[in-house]
């Protein structure tokens, strides 16, 4: 009796459901279904997959899959388009999927399309060259270039991209004649003084002068006089 005052009164029944009880295995066989750690990382993925918007990357595996990929991409670029017209990056983004595929023709009417869209975008024009000189077309490449310098003349990175063009293909005349075309709208000293570079890189001295005679009487300031006498004496004459 002392001994059950000193616990505070508790009875030995008490004591025995307080105590942890040892775990008893009923049978050692495997349940009918177990859930592991792996199945827990399994269902967890395929939930995240299940919420993911993004697809999954598509694997083709023949022709006719591949055309239905394309066809598929064609009419989300299409949509994009028809939803937002004057944005010029998804014009860009179509052309671009076009030439990954291969296909110049269409990124080229892509490219017209997007132009007939906005034929002042200067970045159409240009991703479009170069597009064609990427891929060596070099007759594509100076008919866009001349047709993005006649309809923008004023838009100088054209004119030196395009002869920069013919004159890293060796066509120093046709360089010229574009050169020549330029200076009737009577660009900024810049302008003259590529054209006077380019001839003297070709040891075109006098036709150099007379690029000169007519940059100064174009710009007759003292920054144009002076550069023409450094020339001069520079030769020595």
């Amino acid at each position: 009796p002392g001994t059950m005052a000193d616990m505070g009164g508790a009875s030995a029944r008490d004591l025995q459901v307080r105590l942890p009880k040892a775990t008893k295995v009923k049978s050692k066989r495997a349940a009918n279904r177990q859930i592991t750690a792996e199945q827990l990382i399994r269902e967890a993925k395929d939930r995240r997959e299940d919420q993911d918007i993004a697809p999954p990357r598509q694997k083709i595996v023949d022709q006719e899959e591949l055309d239905e990929y394309r066809l598929g991409k064609r009419r989300f670029f299409e949509d994009l388009i028809r939803k937002a017209r004057e944005q010029l990056n998804s014009w860009a983004k179509y052309a671009k999927w076009e030439e990954s595929q291969e296909d110049l023709p269409r990124a080229r009417s892509v490219w017209e399309r997007a132009l007939e869209e906005n034929h002042r975008a200067t970045s159409l024009w240009l991703q479009y060259a170069e597009m064609e000189m990427r891929h060596k077309n070099v007759n594509h490449a100076r008919n866009v270039w001349d047709r993005a310098c006649t309809l923008l003349p004023r838009i100088d990175q054209f004119w030196y991209k395009y002869i920069h063009m013919e004159e890293m293909l060796g066509n120093v005349e046709q360089a010229r004649q574009v050169f020549e075309r330029w200076m009737e709208w009577e660009p900024d000293h810049q302008g003259w003084r590529a054209y006077i570079r380019m001839e003297l890189r070709h040891d075109e001295v006098d036709r150099a002068r007379g690029v000169y005679e007519r940059y100064v009487r174009c710009h007759p300031t003292v920054k144009a006089w002076v550069n023409y006498a450094k020339f001069e004496a520079k030769l020595g004459e």
